[in-house]
């Protein structure tokens, strides 16, 4: 049901987009402050891969199995927790290349998490999310608990 409801977003959001020219015409996507990338290009790849579980606003689910995505910005502010926000099963599993899962991940980062990243956080690249995927994790849980038992020991919060 929910991956239904993501294609049915998505598809809901790409028509909207189609009618949303004047006179026929549809406007051009304006350019996003952090990518340079058409916002509804990277919006919509969060719509597609992301959002079905997410959710459009990022808040995951209320019983906490599906990570809010709006505090991503809190796995920045600790060791490790960089490399592990684009190595989780969800991301490297999202049949998005390595260009599009920096993008996607700026995008969130920007927009959906802003009042959780830090200031001198430092966009994805490309290369980046290659190297990560050259080193795929092993135990999801137990790489997330050690990053939680980090942040706690430094004051950070993460949920």
């Amino acid at each position: 049901m929910t991956r239904e409801l993501g294609i049915a977003t998505a598809l809901l959001v790409l028509a909207t987009s189609a009618l949303a020219g004047v006179n026929g015409r549809q406007a051009p996507p304006r350019p996003d402050a952090e990518t340079h990338a058409p916002t509804t290009s990277v919006r919509s790849n969060y719509v597609v891969h992301c959002a079905g579980c997410h959710g459009m606003d990022g808040s995951g689910s209320a019983l906490g199995r599906v990570p809010d995505m709006r505090r991503l910005g809190q796995f920045l502010q600790i060791d490790g927790g960089r490399d592990f926000v684009i190595k989780v099963p969800g991301v490297m599993g999202s049949g998005l290349d390595d260009r599009q899962v920096a993008d996607v991940t700026n995008w969130v980062l920007t927009t959906l998490a802003k009042a959780s990243v830090p200031a001198d956080h430092i966009p994805y690249d490309e290369s980046e999310v290659r190297r990560a995927r050259s080193t795929p994790l092993v135990d999801v849980a137990a790489a997330r608990l050690k990053l939680v038992e980090q942040a706690r020991a430094q004051g950070v919060s993460i949920d």
